[in-house]
Order: structure tokens, then sequence, then C-alpha cells
């Protein structure tokens, strides 16, 4: 009889054991799901602002466009900028999806970096390219777009507190 005794105690040990080691695997595999899909919203949002901030350089590169090929550059810049419109496009719905707070405060940014950007490209075509060294460094007088600065903030916030209601406690 005491042999059944120990024996259900073994048992018993193991299978608590076993439950506490299956229970903690479980945890630590969601943990690294949780992590990784946290990863991966971080880069989707930077992603989102690298869209932003590609349209935001193209005043800067019309500008500094070559003169002694102006067709070719007229070409490559417009497909540069048909392809940023196109990732804009896509990071619009993206983050409209994603979050509903995180979606407005990107809608808010992009049509406010299309009225700004827009403005200052549409400037940048009509003025001669740049054809010195000197000319390269273009004065905020030129072109301005501090106007994006407030909004580029509330995007980041907007990521951020996103980010973190998407964080258990434990992990802040």
């Amino acid at each position: 009889m005491e042999s059944g005794v120990v024996l259900s105690a073994v048992l018993s040990g193991a299978f608590l054991a076993a439950m506490l080691t299956a229970t903690i695997n479980i945890w630590l595999a969601r943990r690294k799901s949780r992590e990784e899909e946290l990863s991966r919203l971080r880069t989707a949002f930077a992603e989102a602002f690298a869209a932003h901030s590609a349209y935001k350089e193209m005043p800067y590169a019309i500008r500094r466009r070559r003169s002694d090929a102006s067709a070719e550059e007229r070409v490559r810049l417009s497909e540069a900028l048909r392809e940023i419109q196109a990732n804009l496009s896509y990071h619009l719905a993206w983050t409209k999806m994603e979050s509903e707070t995180v979606g407005v405060a990107y809608t808010e940014l992009i049509r406010e970096l299309r009225r700004t950007a827009g403005a200052a490209m549409h400037a940048a075509w009509e003025a001669p390219p740049i054809e010195t060294d000197a000319a390269v460094n273009i004065p905020p007088t030129v072109i301005d777009l501090s106007a994006l600065e407030p909004l580029e903030f509330a995007y980041i916030d907007a990521v951020r507190k996103h980010l973190r209601t998407l964080t258990p406690r434990w992990f802040r």
C-alpha cells in the first residue's frame, strides 16, 4: 500500500510539473507572438511615415533636378512621385483599418502634406533648375514645410498611444 501512495505522489508531482511547464510554454509563446505583432505594427507605422517623408522631399528633388536633361528629369521625378503617391494611398487605407485614431492623424498629416508640399512642388517646377553647389542649400524662405511639424507630432503620438493600448501592462 505504501508503494501505491508513493507512486501516486510521484505521478501527481510529474503531472503538476508537466502542467506548469505547459503553462509557461504557452505564456512564452503568446508573449513572443505579441512582441512580433507589435514589432510588425511599429515597422508598418514607420513605413507610413517614411512615405510621408519621401513626398515631403520632392520639392527639394525637383529644385535640384539636372538642367542638362530636362525631359529625362521630368519623367524620372514624375515616376518617383507616382510611386510615392501610390505608397501614400496604401498607407492611408492601412492606418484607417489598423486604428481609427491613427488613421485620422495620418489622414490629416497627408492632407496638409499634399497642400503644403504640393504647392512647393508646383513652385519648384516653375523655378529654374539649380546649377551651382551653393544653391543646393535651399533655405526655408524658398521651401517652407514647417506647417507639417505639429501634424507629424500628432501622428507619432497617435501611433505611440495605439501601440501602448496593445502592450500588456507588465511589458510597459
